[in-house]
């Protein structure tokens, strides 16, 4: 199935270690778009400023469990959003 997966980080170096996990995960990134560092209206987990990035990716629905399970427990992902795409 494919997904659309849209990420804010505070640091740029974590972004390999996201790619790895759904490469791990038997997932592919379709397309990939940096959105840049853009302010936040609010600060979250007292960050300011987050990287956007927004990732059109293939995954089996089995491994989307197991990628949202990681990536709540990534410190260095502000937010993320995984929806399906059509």
């Amino acid at each position: 199935m494919k997904y659309e997966l849209t990420f804010l980080l505070n640091e740029e170096k974590e972004l390999k270690n996201i790619k790895d996990l759904i490469t791990l995960l038997k997932g592919k990134i379709l397309k990939e778009e940096n959105w840049g560092e853009k302010s936040l209206v609010y600060s979250i987990k007292n960050n300011h400023s987050a990287h956007f990035y927004n990732y059109t990716l293939e995954i089996e629905k089995p491994q989307v469990v197991e990628l949202k399970k990681k990536l709540n427990f990534n410190e260095k992902l502000i937010r993320y959003l995984l929806l399906i795409k059509d």
